[in-house]
């Protein structure tokens, strides 16, 4: 069994053999050049950090919340955190509401906050609801500090004071440290009323990084820009931790006064800094995507057809990546695809910065088409799967086993078993609940025994996702088992697949959520696409706000949804009994401003369902039956 290391322990022993490497880089704004900062210089900065923390009195299992934009000093400061022996409390900075912070804030015992002049308003806003909390440390320096914020460069200066004075002490300190002591209370996006924070030790997150070792490969000199948000796990394990193993290194995007300004940073950053490797969700990749296609189309019809001939001979080829180049056809392809990698697809990649090799892929399930198109290109981006409570890293695919679809290969050592609802487990190929046990299991919900005990069970994380084992190694994940149609003679049906294919078939569809709670039938609320719809209109010569028009576009929904059934395009395709007999037009779409939509990108059912309750309730009455309705015209 591996030796139990905190992250102290870590970061000692990485330092110490990758003293002089690149670790951070940030973009110098004046001089419009990327800075390093090595290995030593980071430990030497956030050991003087941690001194002053202690200067100014933080005790050991205090919590810090942290709420700023990704930047050398996110990854210094917490490090900073973690030496004088408190806990990290990582803030989203997404958190706009009052109530989102102050809960957090109050429920993690906060009595720091760390936080940068972007964020500060926030944290002055929220104070007097906070009184437990005696100091704002802040990043930045600011005209109008008050009385209770200090500046991070004074710290730095207690910091080397009290080493001088105290150096035993802070030694003992840090070692003081176990591996089952709290790194971090992670607060959960909010998929239900209350967020909950997911305890996460320095073993669960030492350990992750080495079972991380058995599905992500990285060189020495490779450097990761990391994009994602700094205060989630993924981030810490995929991007600081794993890649500080490797002796590599991190850079991160400059953030600019609103998330506007941090998006349009984005492209520029991948030219100067030239990644190796990028962390990256779905929401990402289908704009890059995007991007491409755009400038390819600005060449002129001749390159388009190129590049299309080139990347449907490339997809051809690789397939779904293990079973590439397996047909006798196959041979004819590949001098093709040599050759259209060189003349085509090489200058596309300098788009990306032109050192990608691969991107690492977190968050929803991603398209495979997707990741058909990026390996045809030759910057593959391969399918994890984790969640906050396992550290986040429980599968991946890599260069040495990838399979276009799956989430990848299980990490090692961690054990898996796939559940049926009565806790049977599962043969291979049959869907269940994953659940998984290792040293990467959270040690537990803060201040809440309930969830903890209902969500781990005999060291058994259940992780609420539905998925399947291909074999020993390879795991899908289909959709989330909790999110389950019950009929009302108690039969159970996960509705994700019907969901997403409404929305990738029908453009007049964004987003679709099913439910049946052994009620008489299934419904479905779905966002349409307004201005598809309003286009629809036009073309019959209607006028789209009239009351005639908005029932040609409730019929023509009606019809989307009916393509399931006998007569329709996709007839077959899904089981008839769980098929939508009613349908709730919803007035707006779901975004993370009126909080239908988490951090992550994904569907906050419960709001919704709860925040469009009367809609349903109607949709199993016989008028709300009918699409054509007095609800679905108001949606309209």
């Amino acid at each position: 069994m591996a030796e139990r290391i905190t992250i102290i322990d870590f970061v000692e022993k990485y330092v110490a053999k990758y003293s002089q490497n690149p670790f951070l880089w940030e973009k110098n704004l004046d001089t419009n050049v990327w800075e390093p900062t090595t290995y030593e210089e980071t430990l030497k900065k956030a050991k003087r950090i941690a001194a002053g923390l202690m200067a100014l009195g933080v005790q050991k299992g205090e919590k810090i919340s942290y709420l700023s934009e990704g930047r050398d000093m996110w990854v210094i400061g917490e490090l900073g955190v973690l030496y004088a022996g408190a806990v990290n409390v990582p803030l989203s900075i997404k958190l706009g509401e009052a109530n989102d912070l102050v809960f957090r804030v109050k429920h993690s015992d906060s009595k720091y906050v760390i936080t940068s002049k972007f964020q500060l308003p926030k944290i002055r806003t929220i104070l007097p609801e906070c009184p437990m909390v005696e100091k704002i440390i802040l990043f930045d320096q600011v005209d109008d500090m008050k009385e209770n914020e200090i500046y991070i460069g004074e710290v730095m200066e207690m910091g080397d004071k009290f080493l001088a004075e105290n150096e035993e002490q802070f030694i003992q300190r840090y070692k003081s440290i176990g591996p089952d002591d709290y790194a971090n209370i992670s607060y959960t996006s909010g998929t239900t009323a209350d967020p909950k924070g997911i305890l996460l030790t320095h073993r669960n997150y030492t350990a992750n990084v080495e079972q991380a070792h058995s599905v992500i490969g990285i060189e020495e000199n490779d450097k990761m820009l990391i994009i994602l948000p700094l205060d989630h796990c993924f981030a810490h394990v995929a991007g600081f931790y794993t890649m500080m193993s490797y002796g590599a290194s991190i850079g991160t995007v400059p953030s600019g006064k609103n998330g506007k300004e941090a998006l349009r940073n984005i492209s520029p950053s991948i030219m100067e800094f030239q990644p190796n490797v990028m962390l990256s969700v779905p929401t990402l990749a289908k704009n890059f995507k995007k991007s491409i296609e755009t400038a390819i189309k600005k060449k002129g019809a001749t390159v388009e057809k190129l590049y299309n001939f080139a990347l449907n001979n490339a997809i051809a080829y690789y397939k779904e990546g293990y079973n590439k180049g397996t047909q006798f056809v196959d041979i004819f392809r590949w001098p093709l695809v040599k050759l259209f990698d060189k003349l085509v697809f090489s200058s596309v990649r300098q788009g990306l910065g032109g050192k990608m090799k691969f991107f690492v892929g977190g968050g929803a399930l991603l398209d495979i088409d997707l990741q058909k198109y990026y390996n045809a290109i030759g910057i593959p981006m391969y399918q994890g799967y984790g969640l906050s409570e396992a550290t986040p890293i429980i599968s991946a695919n890599s260069p040495q086993r990838h399979i276009f679809g799956s989430s990848g290969k299980i990490v090692s050592p961690m054990e898996i078993k796939i559940l049926d609802a009565d806790g049977v487990e599962q043969p291979y190929g049959v869907k269940g609940e994953i659940c998984i046990k290792g040293e990467n299991v959270m040690a537990g919900y803060w201040k809440n025994p309930k969830s903890t005990a209902d969500t781990v069970v005999d060291g058994w994380l259940h992780t609420g996702d539905m998925g399947y084992m291909r074999d020993a190694e390879m795991l899908y994940v289909v959709g989330r088992f909790k999110s389950l149609l019950i009929a009302a003679d108690g039969e159970k049906y996960s509705p994700e697949g019907i969901e997403e294919n409404l929305v990738e078939s029908s453009k007049y569809i964004d987003g679709a959520i099913l439910h049946n709670s052994q009620d008489p039938y299934t419904i479905v609320l779905i966002t349409p696409n307004k201005d598809a719809l309003k286009a629809y209109a036009k073309d019959l010569g209607l006028d789209p706000t009239s009351e005639e028009a908005k029932v040609k576009m409730l019929e023509l929904l009606q019809d989307e949804v009916n393509m399931y059934r006998k007569g329709g395009r996709l007839f077959g395709a899904f089981p008839e009994r769980w098929l939508p007999a009613a349908v709730c037009v919803l007035p707006e779409p779901w975004t993370e401003q009126n909080h239908f939509l988490n951090s992550s990108m994904k569907v906050v059912r419960g709001r919704v369902e709860e925040a469009y309750k009367e809609n349903m309730e109607y949709a199993y009455t016989p008028e709300g039956k009918n699409i054509v309705n007095k609800m679905n015209l108001a949606s309209l």
